[in-house]
């Protein structure tokens, strides 16, 4: 196998995302297309066994692009970033986009053939087979205006009554109503919303869509150059929608018509990204800032590292920013050379992966920060910090694990870019949640991929209350992308890997599954692990990555085997399943394909759940669908 191809194995599992540079490009023309199982594995395949430096764009990008690309120019977006976008999306920013002065001196030939082998797939690979069906008119259901919750507005993830519309007594009736296919896509990150009779959902070709909740044709769309793997976030107080993307630029456009208006790039390091959801509190919206510099770091010639995590506050209905704030006060400054002569720069990372909760009480904003990405790690890294609403004034940090610093250089043999303390790599990914106390106070609940959860003292600068180990761990293990709360029980999904490719020892057994504990002690109140009902499948594990969602009586999680459960929340019982890894027939009336679940968690209102399957990074197994379901009456 060849380097290259070696690499695109490793940026399956490490890299998340895509170029900067093109975030401003004309964004392509959206394809629609359904793909069934098939389809998803030839494009795959097209992308990790085909030798791309055999094809013409190598000589191309060698003489004229691998200059700025390879790390010389600061601002410019490294290779491995242009490796995991579409290449239509490439092509788009040499002809109109931001590359288009350094396009002009191709051939459109030759633009063709650089953005062909950049992105490992040729520009065919998500050719139209069918459209979905659009509909007849824009007619938006006003009486279902947005409400305040899940990610946007807070990191409990439970639905009321009022507003879910579905019971416990429902639940296993649940059955497909429509599905909907994502052109050209092996994931599917973004987590829908339902507001207006519509389901309003990313993709990772960039395209936002909004669709009818009750028929799943198409109202609009709107195309992004670039990945949309945030949420998309309702405004209740007017027609708009708010998401992030790839490139660490934020969007707000028209939740009627699917306009633009307006687009803000948030951190000028070429690998920054907005990975956690936006939250919206009192007409500002904040912005968690992570990067991908962690995975550019596997180019040993890299300098190593540069980017710092940050919050970003913007003026929800301008885009105007009104302050940033830095996980990391310092900047980074060199502090030793590589054996290759390559610079090291510390400190570093302490991305922000989740969604920021918002509280309005003490005017205080909650974030988790991941691992440093370089030597020596600080204490900024693994922490929950709390930032003051009207100005991004750091108050308190509290540091859970001491000396995690990682890169992906660290996944490679001898790779000088590696950090001395190596991992663990176990950011508090997951979004915090702030609840009350019976007794009148407050607790701030977190949790970690080290498998621990912590009850924590918003009013004494995060002082651990108590602390619960529910998995065992990892760099894919613990607690990825959220949690839930119903009253004061907290549900806690773990991820750990059974038969995945962590690459790691570990001196205890995973324990994948779903965990319920007491909000208010952190002791646990029941445990559901899963079975490994995988049989040998390719990139199957039993584990939740996924975050989980709560209504009254019921949690819901997608697992990485593919299947979304229902679980009782008084015992831990599966009291309904779908197993989404396979082919389904939808509204265009071609054939999609589900895979694990990952990134995005379910949406339910007025009696529909909505969820996004497939996963296809990581090791996990590739999907991209649409699902939406009903009650059968």
């Amino acid at each position: 196998m060849s380097p290259s191809i070696r690499l695109r194995g490793l940026l399956a599992l490490a890299a998340l995302g895509c170029c900067l540079d093109v975030a401003a490009a004309v964004p392509p023309p959206a394809p629609a297309v359904s793909s069934s199982l098939k389809d998803i594995k030839e494009l795959e395949s097209r992308r990790l066994t085909s030798d791309p430096e055999t094809w013409p764009g190598a000589k191309v990008y060698q003489g004229l692009c691998v200059n700025c690309h390879e790390g010389q120019v600061a601002k410019a977006p490294h290779r491995m970033f242009l490796q995991m976008m579409s290449a239509d999306a490439i092509l788009a920013a040499l002809d109109e986009g931001l590359m288009r002065n350094e396009g002009a001196l191709l051939t459109p030939e030759k633009r063709r053939q650089v953005a062909e082998y950049l992105a490992g797939a040729p520009l065919d690979a998500a050719i139209p087979k069918r459209a979905p069906p659009r509909c007849a008119g824009n007619d938006f259901d006003a009486a279902q205006a947005p409400v305040p919750l899940g990610w946007g507005y807070d990191n409990a993830r439970f639905i009321p009554a009022d507003v879910a519309g579905l019971t416990r007594d429902q639940v296993p009736k649940l059955k497909l109503q429509w599905a909907f296919a994502f052109p050209g896509a092996i994931r599917a990150r973004s987590q829908p919303a339902i507001a207006y009779g519509a389901v309003y959902v990313g993709s990772q070709d960039g395209t936002v869509y909004a669709l009818d909740l009750h028929k799943g044709c198409v109202r609009w769309t709107y195309r992004n150059s670039t990945e949309v793997r945030t949420a998309i976030v309702p405004d209740t107080q007017s027609p708009r929608l708010y998401f992030g993307d790839i490139t660490a630029r934020v969007h707000a456009v028209d939740a009627k018509t699917g306009k633009l208006l307006w687009s803000n790039k948030i951190d000028a390091h070429p690998n920054a990204t907005v990975t956690g959801t936006p939250t919206l509190h009192d007409g500002t919206l904040y912005v968690p800032v992570s990067s991908l510099e962690v995975t550019t770091a596997a180019d040993a010639k890299y300098e190593c590292c540069k980017f710092r995590g940050a919050v970003v506050a913007l003026d929800a209905k301008t885009g105007a920013s009104r302050w940033k704030a830095y996980t990391i006060t310092e900047k980074p400054r060199p502090v030793r050379t590589t054996s290759l002569g390559t610079r090291i720069f510390a400190p570093s990372g302490a991305p922000v992966w989740n969604s920021p909760t918002v509280d309005a009480q003490r005017g205080v904003l909650y974030v988790g920060s991941g691992e440093n990405y370089s030597s020596p790690a600080n204490d900024r890294s693994d922490a929950v910090l709390a930032f003051r609403l009207q100005d991004g004034k750091l108050m308190w940090s509290r540091q859970m694990l001491a000396g995690d610093a990682w890169n992906v250089g660290c996944m490679m043999q001898n790779n000088p870019n590696c950090p001395a303390e190596k991992g663990p790599d176990v950011d508090v990914a997951s979004g915090t949640i702030l609840h009350e106390l019976p007794s009148g106070g407050r607790i701030l609940l977190a949790g970690q991929k080290n498998g621990y959860v912590y009850g924590l003292d918003p009013d004494n600068g995060g002082k651990v209350l108590w602390k619960t180990r529910v998995g065992r761990g990892g760099i894919q293990g613990g607690v990825h992308f959220g949690m839930a709360l119903e009253g004061d029980r907290l549900f806690v999904p773990i991820s750990d890997l059974v038969n995945g490719h962590d690459g790691r020892t570990y001196d205890s057994p995973p324990r994948p599954g779903l965990y319920a504990l007491d909000a208010v002690s952190g002791k646990l109140v029941w445990s559901s692990p899963a079975a490994d009902d995988c049989h040998g499948r390719p990139f199957c594990d039993p584990g939740i990555s996924a975050p989980v969602t709560a209504i009254p009586g019921v949690v819901f999680a997608g697992h990485m085997d593919g299947v979304l459960r229902a679980y009782d929340s008084a015992t831990g019982q599966v009291i309904w399943s779908y197993d989404s890894a396979h082919d389904v027939r939808t509204v265009s009336g071609a054939m999609a394909h589900g895979g694990s679940f990952g990134g995005a968690g379910v949406a339910i209102r007025d009696g529909h759940v909505v969820v996004n399957s497939g996963y296809g990074l990581y090791f996990h197994m590739p999907g991209n669908v649409l699902l939406v379901f009903a009650a059968a009456r």
